[in-house]
C-alpha cells in the first residue's frame, strides 16, 4: 500500500526537563546529509513555528512548565497533522520532546472524528502523568493522559493554578470535545520506568504494556501481531517511537532520560516496520533525539534515521 508521505518537523523542547532535543530533528537531517543521502529533498517538508525562546524565561506554572507556549506547539502540531492527513498524506512526524504526540493525536482525531484511534506508544516511559500527579512538572511526561483525558485525581500529589487547569483542560478536549483515545486502544512497548501514580492508571485501566522481556522470549513479529489484535476494532493507528525505548548501551546516550536494558535497534527496526506496513497505520512521530547528551558523536540519530528510513520504505511498498 504506497503512501505518500510528508514530514513534519517540530522542534520544540517546551516539555522536556533537559535542554538539547530541539536539535534532533536537525541531528537526524545530518545523518542523512554526512552520507550524501538526498531523503529530506524526496518528500514535503513542514517545518513548525519555533517557540523555544520562551525557555529563556523562567517558566510560572509550576506544575505543568511552559503549558501557555505549549499550547501554541499542540496547536501547530495539531492543524499541521490534520490538513496533511485531510489531503490523503501519511504524516512523519520529527520531534524535539515527547510533548509533541499529545498534539498530534488530537490533529488526527481532528483530521477523523467518527474513527476509533489506537495508539502504540514505544518508549522507555508511561508518560502518563497530569499537573495533579507530575513530581517534576515536565510535560513530556503528561501527553497521554492529556489524550486520554485522565487526570488521576485520586493520586494527587499537587494542587495547579487556576491558569494550569484552564489551558489543561482546554488543551484535554480541543478539537474533539471527548476524551481522544480509550485505554483498551493503548499499548505500551518496552515501558520499564514509571511511577507509582502511572502504574496505579496503568493497572486500574488495564493498559497493556509489552515488556523487553516479553520482547526478547517472543520475537518482534509475534509482538506485534498482539498488538494488532488487540487494536482490531480500531479504525486508525498511531505509533509514537521515543529512542529512549532504545538500549543506551547498544545505542547512545544521546536522549533526555535513557533507561537502560531497553529494545535493540534491529527490534526496533521490525517492529516499526511491521507497524508501518499495516494499512489501518496512519501518522509515525520520532521523538527525543538529543545530540548534546551523546557519547557517541551523532550515533543516537544516525540510528534514528537508519530506523526511518526502514519505516519510510514500508511505507512505499
Amino acid at each position: 500500500m504506497h503512501r505518500k508521505i510528508e514530514i513534519i518537523v517540530n522542534n520544540s523542547e517546551l516539555t522536556a526537563g533537559t535542554r538539547g532535543a530541539s536539535l534532533g530533528p536537525g541531528a537526524i537531517m545530518t545523518a542523512a546529509r554526512k552520507t550524501d543521502n538526498p531523503y529530506f529533498s524526496a518528500y514535503p517538508l513542514h517545518p513548525l513555528p519555533d517557540f523555544n525562546h520562551f525557555l529563556d524565561q523562567t517558566s510560572t506554572t509550576e506544575f505543568a512548565k511552559n503549558i501557555l507556549p505549549y499550547k501554541q506547539v499542540f496547536e501547530a502540531v495539531a492543524d499541521k497533522t490534520q490538513s496533511i492527513l485531510k489531503r490523503g498524506s501519511f504524516p512523519l512526524i520529527l520531534a524535539g520532546d515527547h510533548g509533541s504526540a499529545a498534539g498530534t493525536i488530537a490533529g488526527i482525531k481532528a483530521a477523523f472524528p467518527e474513527k476509533r484511534l489506537g495508539v502504540v506508544w514505544i518508549d522507555a516511559h508511561g508518560d502518563l502523568h497530569s499537573p495533579y500527579t507530575t513530581p517534576s512538572g515536565n510535560m513530556h511526561g503528561m501527553p497521554l493522559s492529556l489524550s486520554l483525558g485522565n487526570d488521576n485525581l485520586a493520586y494527587r500529589r499537587n494542587t495547579p493554578s487556576d491558569e494550569v487547569t484552564r489551558i489543561w483542560d482546554e488543551l484535554k478536549f480541543k478539537y474533539t470535545g471527548s476524551a481522544k483515545i480509550n485505554p483498551e486502544d493503548l499499548i505500551f512497548i518496552g515501558v520499564r520506568d514509571t511511577e507509582h501514580e502511572e502504574d496505579q492508571l496503568i493497572a486500574e485501566n488495564n493498559i497493556t504494556n509489552h515488556t523487553v522481556e516479553a520482547l526478547r522470549r517472543e520475537g518482534s513479529q509475534e509482538i506485534v501481531n498482539q498488538v494488532l489484535k488487540q487494536l482490531e476494532a480500531c479504525d486508525a493507528i498511531y505509533v509514537s517511537f521515543d529512542v529512549d525505548s532504545m538500549d543506551p548501551e547498544v545505542t547512545s546516550f544521546g536522549t533526555g532520560t535513557p533507561v537502560g536494558n531497553g529494545i535493540f535497534p534491529d527490534e526496533a527496526q521490525e517492529i516499526l516496520t511491521l507497524l508501518a506496513q499495516d494499512p489501518k497505520t496512519t501518522c509515525i512521530e520520532f521523538v527525543e533525539v538529543n545530540p548534546c547528551l551523546d557519547n557517541k558523536l551523532n550515533t543516537m540519530a544516525e540510528t534514528a534515521f537508519s530506523l526511518l528510513e526502514s519505516v519510510t520504505a514500508a511505507l512505499e511498498k
